[in-house]
C-alpha cells in the first residue's frame, strides 16, 4: 500500500476533477451549506482543470499521489502573483476523503516545498479558509504561519473568509 507521487498528465485531469469535488465536499461540509458545495459538478471540475492546463503548464505543476494505482490526492503550485517575486503559491492539496490522516497530504506538501526550493523561490504562500480548522492545523504542523492578510472568496452563494499563510523555504 505504497503511495507514489508523479507529475500529472492531461489524461489525469478528469479524474482529478472528480476527486477535487469529493474532497471539497468532505473538507468544507462542516462549515459551508450544501448549496455552496453543490456546484461545480465533478465533470465541471475536470473541465476546469483541463481549461487551465494548456496555459499554466509552463510555470505551474500538478502532482498526483497514487495508492495501489488509484488516485489518492493531488497538489497544485505555481508562482505567487500577489507581490512576492521570489515566492511560490501552493494553490491546492486535495485528498480522496478516505486518505485524510494517512500521510498522503504530508507527502504532497513536502514534495511541493521541495519543488518550490528547486525553482529558487525563497518563500511559500497559500490561502486557506478561515473556518477550515483541519487544514489550518495541517499547515501549521508543516511550519506555515498566518501572515495577517485576509480576503473573501465566494463559494457558491456564500462569502468565505480566507487567511494567507507563509513559510520560508
Amino acid at each position: 500500500m505504497t503511495v507514489t507521487l508523479r507529475a500529472a498528465t492531461v489524461d489525469d485531469l478528469m479524474v482529478v476533477g472528480r476527486l477535487h469535488q469529493r474532497s471539497r465536499v468532505a473538507a468544507y461540509s462542516s462549515f459551508l451549506p450544501p448549496e455552496a458545495l453543490a456546484d461545480p459538478s465533478p465533470e465541471a471540475f475536470g473541465e476546469y482543470w483541463a481549461a487551465r492546463w494548456p496555459y499554466e503548464r509552463a510555470d505551474h505543476r500538478m502532482t498526483v499521489a497514487e495508492r495501489d494505482g488509484r488516485l489518492a490526492g493531488f497538489s497544485y503550485l505555481g508562482p505567487d502573483d500577489e507581490g512576492e517575486p521570489a515566492a511560490g503559491l501552493l494553490h491546492a492539496i486535495h485528498l480522496e476523503p478516505a486518505e485524510r490522516g494517512q500521510g498522503v497530504g504530508r507527502a504532497l506538501m513536502v514534495d511541493a516545498l521541495d519543488d518550490m526550493r528547486a525553482r529558487g523561490w525563497q518563500r511559500a504562500m497559500l490561502w486557506v479558509m478561515r473556518d477550515n480548522t483541519h487544514a489550518r492545523r495541517f499547515y501549521e504542523r508543516g511550519g506555515w504561519q498566518q501572515t495577517g492578510v485576509e480576503r473573501d472568496e465566494v463559494v457558491g452563494p456564500v462569502s468565505t473568509p480566507q487567511l494567507r499563510y507563509a513559510r520560508d523555504l
